[in-house]
This record gives C-alpha cells, structure tokens and sequence, in this order.
C-alpha cells in the first residue's frame, strides 16, 4: 500500500521571500540617486544622534577618564538622586517648567495668529513685503539676537526711553531676573514669527476658494470664514506641530540662555541645560551632567507620546 506524503511548499516560501527581498534591492538601484542624496542626512543622523547614546551609560557610573566608560564601576541611580537632593533642583526645574510653559502660551501661538491675520490683507505688495520682513529675523545667528536684546535693554537702549515717559528711572534690565524671560520670550517671538507661519500659510494656500464663495453667497462675512473655513483647515497641521514642540518644550534655546544670563538672574534664567554645561562641562562632572540631561530626554519623550496620544483622541489627528 502506498502513502502520499504531502511536502511542505517551502521552495515556494523561500521564492516568495527572495522575490521580496529581489524587489527592494531593484527599487533601490532604480532610486540610487534619492537614495544618495538622502545618505548624507542619514550619516549625520547617525554621527551626531545615534553614536552618542553609547555615552549615556556615563550617568549609570562613577565614571573616569583613566578606566573609561566600559571600566567605570556602575552606580546606578546615585547621580539622578543626587541631583533632586541638590538644593538647586528645585529652582532648575521651575525656571525651565515655566519657560516652557510660556513658551507654549505666546511663542506657539504667535505664527498662527500672524498666518490668519496675513491671509487677511487683500493687497498682495503689502502682504509680500510684510512676509519678507518677518521672515529676516529668523535667518539671523543667535549671538546676533541676543545683541540685539541687549542694546534695547540697556541705559540708553529703546526699553528706558519708552518707560522713562512713564516717569521711571533707566536701569539695565538683563541685570533683573524678573525682566529675563519677557526678554527672553519676546525675543523668541520677534525671532520666529514669520518664518514659524511658513507652515500654516501653506495649510491656508491648499484651501479650495470655492468654500469661501459659497460662504459669501450664504452671507458670511469675514471673521465667519476664518472661523468656520480658515481656521478648521489649519487644526491638522497646528495639532503636528504641537506635538513636535512638546517633544522639545523642555528644551530651551540653550545658546541663547547662556549668552542672555549672568549670576544676578540665575533667579529665573538658571534652566536645565545651563546647569548641565555647568556641572558637566565647566565643573568636570560629567557622569552627573549625563544623568540630569538623560532625565530631560525622557521627560521630553513621555510629554511627545502623551501628546500624540490625547491629540489622537481630541481631535483625531496625531504623527502616527
């Protein structure tokens, strides 16, 4: 008596994967050049983003140059405690919770409001030269920026002579901690207005104008279209980059704080990457400046997933 053993069709299995694998292989000679031209981007990526994370073990250890990073002996947490016990935690982590806070209350804002308002003007020389204008500051280097707060925050800059017709005496306002984060962000907003409305103005640009012809026709006037046609076409690309701003809302124009800061406001500038340069770079600490700034990418990264998260649920638009 005779049995038929039925094989497996694993030669079909392996064709079908080799088939798959054939096909990506001759999508990527037949894209070669995008493929070039992505290559650089990526080896940046990977230089300046993916080969440093080999150094966060740094804020697991008691690290010295001698045994390196591999032979540094491991101490866990001891640098992460060490740093909510330090009497400057506190003060850190409020400087840097309420720049960002106001940062995402004036600063974000800011373009949006300017996109909506320029999408308004009817004369297209004006528009132009206004969009020109906004969009300069943001080309220019932030050491540029910051000479610039400070010639209008000194004795005879424009701050003292607008408040000197209110009766009050000049004074060098950087030296205040209570006047660095309205510099701070006032600078911020002045720096990134136009150019931050690139992206919202192209939202508006994708409109369809027979919406706002049929809205005319129902008798609506302006500020109905912006709310009811200007503004919903806007929410999917305000609601992106929300979430992209919270995943670095902590991390505050470091550059700019160092340049803007002396010890009299470290009151109010003092934030956590300041600290970090200064107990990791300048004081020679580098484990402890590795575990704070750790800390900090994945606060960062909660605040990104969590915004995704209740965006997708509001509003139904998310990053993924």
């Amino acid at each position: 008596m005779q049995t038929n053993i039925v094989k497996q069709p694993e030669p079909l299995l392996k064709k079908k994967d080799n088939s798959k694998v054939a096909n990506f292989f001759k999508t990527l000679i037949k894209q070669r050049w995008l493929v070039f031209m992505v290559l650089p981007g990526f080896a940046l990526l990977l230089v300046f983003k993916y080969f440093p994370m080999y150094g966060v073990l740094v804020a697991f250890k008691d690290y010295n140059i001698r045994d390196g990073i591999i032979g540094s002996p491991w101490v866990g947490f001891k640098h992460m405690e060490a740093f909510f016990a330090s009497p400057l935690s506190w003060r850190i982590i409020r400087n840097s919770v309420l720049l960002a806070v106001y940062s995402l209350i004036f600063t974000f804002p800011a373009p949006i409001i300017f996109a909506l308002l320029l999408n308004e003007l009817r004369n297209r020389y004006f528009k132009r030269t206004v969009q020109t204008i906004t969009y300069f500051p943001h080309f220019l280097s932030t050491v540029i920026v910051v000479g610039f707060v400070f010639d209008i925050s000194s004795m005879n800059g424009l701050i003292n002579k607008f408040v000197a017709l209110f009766g009050m005496e000049p004074k060098i306002w950087l030296n205040f901690a209570s006047a660095f984060r309205p510099l701070f962000i006032g600078s911020g907003i002045w720096q990134e207005l136009g150019y931050g409305s690139i992206i919202f103005l192209a939202a508006i640009t994708g409109i369809d104008p027979t919406q706002y012809e049929a809205a005319e026709i129902d008798g609506a006037n302006r500020w109905q279209k912006l709310r009811f046609i200007t503004w919903p076409a806007i929410i999917p690309a305000t609601t992106v980059m929300l979430i992209l701003k919270m995943g670095s809302i902590l991390t505050t124009d470091f550059q700019k704080v160092l340049l803007m800061y002396n010890p009299k406001v470290y009151e109010t500038a003092d934030v956590i990457e300041t600290y970090v340069y200064r107990m990791g770079v300048q004081g020679g600490q580098f484990e402890y400046g590795a575990a704070v700034g750790l800390m900090l990418s994945i606060v960062s990264f909660v605040l990104i997933i969590f915004s995704n998260y209740a965006a997708k649920k509001v509003s139904g638009n998310s990053v993924w």
